[in-house]
Formats: C-alpha cells, structure tokens, sequence
C-alpha cells in the first residue's frame, strides 16, 4: 500500500527506514509475531525487482536459510536456490588451495546461491501477503529526524511525519538517519571496484563455489540455479575498472575466460553487467535514543567471505528477537535493555568479521612474492589439518557463534 502524500501525519510504534534485503526482511520477521511496522522506502516496490536494478547474487549461509524460512521467505527461493556443495579456494597458479566439501560434515549444503531479483521479488510478495501488520509508504524520501521524550518523528522531503515509539534505519552505507543522528562511522575505500556479471557456460558447474585470489583482488565464480549458470564477482583496481566495463561484449567475455579457465566450457554473458565500489564502514555506535542502526546503515564490509547479506540477516534476527520480548513483556519498543543487548550483541560479531575480511583482503590481493608463499603455505596448512577445516567450514555456514533463535531453528 503507497500512503496518500495528502496526509501529513503518520502514527506506528516501529518505522524501519530501508525497505531493501534487511529492512524488508525485518518487517516480515516482526510481522511473522505479530508486530506491526511501517516501511519508508526511496523508490516505488515495482522499482527494486526490476531485472536492471540489482545483478547480485548473495550467498546464504545455512544460518540464513534457517532464518529465511521462519519469516516465510525460503518457499518463494527453495526452487530458485542453489546449494553450495563445495568451496574451493585457490591463490593464482599455485597448486596448493583450500577445499570445503560438504560430505566433510554431513549436516547438508555450506550455503544457497539465491540471485538478489528473486530475494527482493519473495520480500514484495509477503509483504503484499501481511499487509494488515505492514504499511508501506513509498515512494518517500526521509529528510532527517528528531526525537522527544517518549517518541522519534522521521521527517519526510514532501513535509509528512511519521512519530514512531522506534526508529530503525536499513538505508545502505549512505544512511541520513544515522548522519542526522550524529552516529560517526570509520571506514576507508579499497580502491577497488566489484564487477558483476552473470555467465552461462557448457559445463555444469556441480554447485561448487571457486574464489581465486589475482593480484587486482578475489575473483568468485559462484553457482546459480539451473547447472549452467555463474555468478562472477570480479574485484579489480578502480583504475582499470572501467576499462573492462567499457569493453563489448565478445572482449568481456574473454577477458573472464582468460581468468575463469576452461572448466567450465565456452562462455557467454547473460545480462548487464554491474559494479559497486568497495570499502570498508563501521558505525561507531548502533543505538542512539530511539534509532537503532541495521545491516550496511551500521557495517560495510569487502564480499571477499560472502558474509555481507548474512551479517545483516543476523542483525535481523538478533533485533526480531529483542523487540519481540519487549512486546510481549509489555514493553516500550525502545527500552534501553533490549537496544543495549542489541547492540552489544551485533557489534561484536559485526567487527570480527569486518576485521577479517579487511586483513584477508589486504593479504591476499598482491602480488608480493614471499606474502605470496606465506599465505600459500597457509592454504594448504588449513586444507590438512581436518578439525581446523571442519570449524571454518562450520563458520562459512554460520553456525558458530552467538546466533539468534531464529538462526537455530528455535522459536520466539
């Protein structure tokens, strides 16, 4: 439902700012328990489901599917999903590499390859199916906010309010809300653009996930469904970037063959192609007052581990958790505790991964001939010793750690 512009006040208990992967997500996690939401988006929902809009694909943990179906996402994605059966990571020529085989634990694919059109699609729909726990105002663009005493008001550009008990901002790295709430973030550019392209090819790809580290940056060759399809997710100098995007497609396609190899048989391109500047951002704080800071709005990270989406999809399920509790103990959405817990909770886990993907970044993306070896040596270290590989293959399906109720299986 598109709100009537002609009213200029808007009165919920909870505004989720951002109706993309997260902030759609947590409408329906809420909505899922009976909590009811309204969702301010930029754009019109015809717009984000549009083919041209978003040529991503995300890898979803284990953990993530789990969460994804007790918001009832996963019937939408079961048939458009791909398992991941086996990661294989590999630093250039060298013969050493690292190898996840999902026989190795026996629980079940490392993960799903869902394409980010389909995810967004499955959102619109439920969001359409839970309408009466969801009011979407959109096209609306948010102008800043202030708070009171016992209440937020989220100011729109066409001068409309909406007084909310809670805030929750999932705008995207560029968030005003956080801005306007004086939330500072740290953070630097990788000088590196991800190039996104869509490949078909003659040889099936066996649900097998390669990541390759070029001197330029990690090259992923991620499995989609069907057999016969990749999803490419190139990382290279900014400098050159728009080089290879200007090129046609016939040059396009064999710049990736010449780095994707010939197992996978003669390629083509299917779709656009995309690219995204890369960096790292990380909000100083995740709770301000009523405001609370979720997904890319609190933390941006480097696709190198294919955490970015499941990082957010934890914050959902950590903040769907919390602000259930609240509801259910009568509570004021906002109470200190719940937020308090929230943040101490995702920050932690939040800046591991971002620390880690940095330092692997860093590391690997040279050409330095002893870092070279060193990080080689490491591969091969990891890829022998089977209790070390079996706990990072459980921390790529993310089942480790402090996990949200929704993550396990296990009902609020």
């Amino acid at each position: 439902m598109t709100a009537n512009p002609t009213h200029t006040a808007i009165a919920t208990d909870i505004v989720i700012v951002g109706g993309g992967l997260v902030g759609g997500s947590l409408a329906l996690g809420l909505a899922r328990h009976g909590v009811k939401s309204t969702l301010v988006d930029r754009l019109p929902p015809a717009a984000s489901i549009s083919p041209t809009f978003d040529g991503r694909a995300s890898a979803i943990s284990a953990s993530g599917q789990t969460l994804l179906a007790a918001i009832g996402l996963w019937p939408h994605l079961a048939a458009r999903a791909q398992p991941i059966l086996d990661i294989r990571v590999s630093d250039g020529p060298s013969l050493l590499f690292l190898h996840y085989d999902h026989r190795d634990l026996g629980e079940g694919p490392l993960g799903y390859m869902v394409e980010n059109r389909h995810l967004r699609e499955a959102i619109a729909a439920e969001i359409t199916t839970n309408s009466a726990l969801i009011n979407v105002v959109a096209p609306a663009t948010v102008r800043g906010f202030h708070q009171v005493a016992d209440s937020a008001v989220v100011e729109l550009a066409d001068g409309r309010e909406i007084t909310a008990k809670l805030v929750i901002t999932a705008e995207g790295k560029a968030s005003t809300l956080r801005e306007a709430a004086g939330l500072r973030v740290t953070g630097w550019n990788y000088a590196q653009t991800a190039i996104v392209a869509t490949i078909a090819h003659t040889a099936p790809h066996n649900g097998i996930a390669h990541e390759r580290f070029l001197p330029a940056g990690p090259f992923a060759i991620l499995p989609l469904q069907g057999g016969h399809r990749s999803s490419l997710v190139w990382t290279e100098a900014q400098s050159r970037a728009e080089h290879y995007l200007a090129l046609c497609d016939d040059r396009f396609v064999s710049e990736i063959a010449e780095r994707v190899g010939a197992f996978l048989g003669e390629l083509s391109l299917v779709g656009p192609r995309f690219s995204y500047p890369l960096g790292l951002q990380f909000a100083a704080g995740y709770v301000k007052g009523r405001l609370v800071l979720t997904g890319d709005s609190a933390h941006a990270i480097h696709p190198i581990a294919g955490q970015g989406l499941n990082l957010g999809l934890r914050d959902v399920a950590a903040l769907v958790e919390i602000l259930v509790d609240n509801v259910h103990l009568g509570l004021d959405p906002a109470h200190p505790t719940g937020l308090d817990r929230y943040e101490r909770w995702r920050r932690a886990d939040n800046l591991l991964m971002a620390g880690v993907t940095d330092i692997l970044n860093r590391l690997f993306s040279n050409d330095i001939a002893a870092v070279r070896l060193a990080r080689d040596v490491g591969l091969g270290v990891i890829n022998n010793i089977a209790p070390v590989k079996r706990f990072f293959m459980r921390h790529a399906m993310g089942t480790v750690g402090d996990l949200p109720k929704l993550m396990r299986g296990v009902g609020l």
